[in-house]
């Protein structure tokens, strides 16, 4: 198959509930690609409008860290997203394979994803589906956020396309004032990354319930169990930036940037506390933990069989501390990249 006299439909790559993935290659420039194919009705108009601003919207957000999406087309009763192929899987497989992550990985995921996500904020875009499936890997380790093109605008104009109440968030990722029925906003998305963040740490979500309507309810209701008791040794530093980001109320949160600053730090301190075996550093913040939940303490429960035995990685761990630290630093200075007109 052929699309726009350009694009070769190669092999599929994939599915969800968004739609179809597949392999491509660009006939014109000779580079592959990967292309979302969204089927809707091919007479709803709204929906091809909302398609065409969730596009555009997507194409706007360039960063190293989120998948560039090059272009898009409407033909027939679907709708196709043109973007960069990225080959390395995604976490969700990279914890179902190998368990959970060691703290350095975890923090450098953190940075990366967080520096994306405050350029996408920025200008004005929110993922609202950050999971492990929705990060995908690059073989050089670098994360690349995808699916930026069902997020939406948060002007009048994008948010008026969008379906009142739909929820396109995973339940196990989804922030409290979403599941409230709210409007999603950066703090949204900050939530739904600690939530990451806190799996690929410990080995489970922050609230790892079979039903959707559970789920829900303990994001709104009930504080998260600390890192450290399912996961001992976890450094006080990351703790306390992950409970941060899990806080209730979204405006407690901190924004992008500032979990992409914690990460990096934290970073650093670990490499020296490993170099040279210093008292444990932990992250500044600007946002106190609430008393609630600071001092919740859980009823027991037992570890997780993957968290019993969440061994580092089949990679070094000098390996990991040294390429984290490098990206940290590297990140320190990085411009934000500049929007194409």
């Amino acid at each position: 198959m052929l699309l726009a006299e350009r694009y070769r439909m190669e092999a599929p790559l994939g599915h969800g509930g968004m739609g179809q993935v597949w392999r491509a290659h660009d006939e014109l420039l000779q580079r592959d690609l990967a292309v979302k194919i969204l089927p809707f009705a091919a007479s709803d108009e709204v929906a091809r409008e909302r398609f065409r601003v969730e596009a555009r919207a997507a194409a706007r957000v360039v960063h190293p860290q989120v998948v560039t999406v090059y272009d898009y087309e409407v033909d027939g009763d679907a709708a196709y997203l043109i973007m960069e192929l990225v080959d390395g899987g995604h976490l969700g497989e990279e914890l179902a394979a190998h368990g959970p992550m060691d703290p350095a990985r975890v923090l450098d995921i953190g940075a990366q994803v967080a520096r994306g996500l405050d350029t996408a904020h920025q200008h004005g875009v929110v993922h609202r589906d950050i999971k492990p499936s929705n990060l995908l890997l690059a073989e050089d380790g670098t994360v690349k956020i995808a699916d930026f093109g069902i997020a939406r605008l948060l002007d009048d104009s994008a948010a008026a396309l969008t379906l009142t109440g739909q929820v396109l968030g995973t339940s196990l990722y989804l922030a409290p004032e979403r599941a409230r029925g709210q409007a999603a906003g950066p703090a949204s998305d900050v939530y739904a990354l600690g939530c990451v963040l806190y799996e690929l740490l410990t080995g489970r979500p922050p609230f790892d319930e079979h039903s959707a309507v559970a789920a829900l309810l303990r994001h709104v209701e009930t504080p998260p169990i600390p890192p450290s008791a399912l996961r001992p040794g976890t450094p006080p530093g990351v703790e306390r930036c992950l409970l941060e980001m899990l806080v209730k109320d979204p405006e407690q949160r901190p924004p992008a940037s500032q979990v992409a600053s914690w990460c990096r730090s934290a970073i650093l301190a670990e490499q020296q506390v490993t170099d040279q075996e210093p008292p444990a550093a932990t992250c500044t913040a600007t946002v106190p933990l609430p008393v609630a939940e600071s001092a919740y303490v859980p009823e027991p429960a037992p570890v997780p069989e993957r968290a019993a035995h969440a061994a580092p990685r089949p990679f070094a761990r000098a390996h990991w501390w040294a390429s984290a630290r490098r990206r940290a630093r590297a990140l320190v200075e990085q411009p934000i990249p500049a929007v194409p007109e």
